[in-house]
């Protein structure tokens, strides 16, 4: 089966430009390859951080100018940083396989496989893909604020310590900031 795995690299001088690839018997496995740019630049690694199978069909990590236009309660918490009421989103209780996307965006930000019932009231992962999220502190330091890694839309925050699953991390975040893709 071809799988599709989303990279990211400094070849084009932008950590953050990604790369789409295809590649035939790929799934959920690690690849880091390397590339020649030209004969005279240096040798550049890829990092493959993310699989899923082709089928899935995702649209992965729109441009700015392609982002999703925002419902004014959407832009309130992604834009602004608000929060929804806890026990109202979609999402809070939603147990289908797939990925959790950037709902600006459309990066991809967490596996279903990750999500668990923390009982607080919003979406609850303890793990997300790596590099898909940014952690900022909070200017109080009490929290620890987490934005989408492509756009730096606010999807909640992130809390360690609680012993909710053996990873120990909670990642709070609003319905309102992600769409579901299935699998």
């Amino acid at each position: 089966m071809a799988a599709f795995f989303y990279c990211k690299s400094g070849i084009l001088g932008n950590p953050n430009n990604p790369m789409p690839q295809y590649w035939d018997n790929v799934e959920n496995q690690h690849i880091t390859t390397t590339l020649n740019s030209t004969p005279t630049q240096t040798k550049h690694s890829i990092t493959c951080i993310f699989f899923v199978p082709c089928s899935a069909k995702l649209n992965l990590m729109k441009e700015k100018k392609d982002w999703n236009p925002l419902t004014p309660d959407e832009e309130r918490i992604i834009v602004r940083k608000g929060t929804e009421y806890p026990f109202t989103g979609q999402y809070n209780k939603w147990d289908e396989q797939g990925i959790f996307v950037c709902r600006r965006c459309e990066a991809p930000l967490y596996k279903s496989s990750d999500k668990f019932d923390s009982g607080c009231g919003w979406p609850s992962f303890d793990d997300e893909i790596p590099g898909s999220v940014k952690r900022i502190p909070d200017p109080d330091g009490r929290r620890v604020e987490i934005v989408c890694a492509n756009c730096d839309g606010h999807l909640g925050h992130v809390f360690n310590g609680e012993h909710f699953t053996p990873k120990d991390t909670r990642h709070c975040v609003n319905s309102l900031s992600i769409l579901f893709k299935k699998a």
